[in-house]
């Protein structure tokens, strides 16, 4: 297969991440970045040993070599340059979330229909092989009926200029980490039916602590909490009537094991092999890119994300149980 050209939009810190895991990745080539700083642009690609530098997004967006970009941006510009994107013919995988709002999540998806392009929100934890192996023990009724889902993300900053303390840029902890609780309880469980939420605010007005309870069909309940002034925490634990299954590295995946306890109480330990997230979402993307693949993950799911989002927001803004319809 032909490598992917791929064009990354801005410098951010997010990217060490992504660039570590496609230099591993099969059919990817990281061909240009883009900043809108002409210098910090060309200082960025030598030291990252990309080709191609350019000092603006839409510079970058006007070379017909490049395929697909990734976008790293703050949560707010996503959609806006993902729909750039699009319609200057590039496919495009964009950090998670995509949106916090359904209609703006209908819209990139349309623009990317109609131009014929794949787009893809980046929930890098999707393509390990840790999440594809719960799924898989799930199915075999590894903890019988699913009751209760519980998960948590949560880690301290304190930088003021901090992106994920803005309100105007769609900051706060539901949306930088409390997002990875969601797509896994949706994931187990499928799409919540109600929620509750509660919020405690910071930064310049966003939430920095947030907890939440939603409930899913077959009376499956998720309780999961996340935040931007918690001690490190990452956890999923799935509980049925017939054992559970924990995992204490759930959306790094850094190491991956899946502890199991089964209904007399006995445990066993679940490896799974540890492969970098980033380097199996851009092979995914790449051959989809190719034709010689489906992206794992599309519209249905990143509408659903949305729309849980925004229902878990409107249910701590309003201090009210939401229905979902």
């Amino acid at each position: 297969m032909t490598p992917v050209k791929w064009g990354i939009l801005s410098t951010a810190r997010i990217n060490r991440l992504f660039l570590a895991g496609a230099r591993e990745a099969e059919g990817v080539e990281l061909y240009a970045v883009a900043s809108r700083d002409a210098a910090q642009a060309n200082a960025y690609a030598r030291e990252n040993d990309i080709p191609h530098a350019y000092g603006s997004y839409e510079a970058l967006l006007g070379d017909p070599e490049v395929e697909a970009v990734y976008i790293p941006l703050p949560n707010s510009l996503h959609v806006e340059w993902t729909i750039r994107s699009l319609k200057a013919g590039k496919h495009v995988l964009c950090e998670k979330p995509l949106s916090r709002r359904p209609s703006e999540v209908e819209r990139a998806f349309d623009v990317a229909d109609s131009n014929d392009r794949l787009l893809m929100e980046g929930f890098m934890y999707r393509h390990n092989p840790q999440t594809r192996r719960l799924t898989e023990l799930l199915s075999v009724g590894a903890v019988g009926r699913v009751r209760m889902i519980r998960a948590a993300f949560g880690f301290v900053t304190n930088d003021p200029a901090n992106v994920r303390l803005s309100a105007e840029l769609d900051g706060g902890g539901l949306m930088d980490v409390g997002c990875y609780c969601v797509s896994a309880a949706r994931l187990i469980a499928g799409e919540p039916e109600r929620v509750s939420a509660e919020q405690a605010i910071g930064g310049d007005g966003v939430d920095v602590t947030f907890a939440a309870t939603m409930r899913h069909a077959n009376d499956v309940l998720c309780h999961f909490d996340c935040g931007l002034d918690l001690d490190s925490r990452d956890t999923l634990e799935v509980v049925g009537d017939a054992g559970s299954l924990r995992l204490t590295d759930p959306w790094h995946c850094r190491s991956p094991v899946i502890e199991r306890t089964r209904a007399d109480g006995t445990t066993e330990r679940i490896e799974a092999e540890p492969v970098n997230s980033y380097r199996l979402e851009a092979e995914n993307f790449s051959a989809a890119i190719q034709g010689e693949a489906e992206p794992l993950l599309g519209r249905a799911d990143a509408l659903g994300q949305a729309r849980a989002i925004e229902a878990l927001y409107a249910a701590a803004d309003e201090s009210r149980v939401v229905t979902l319809s």
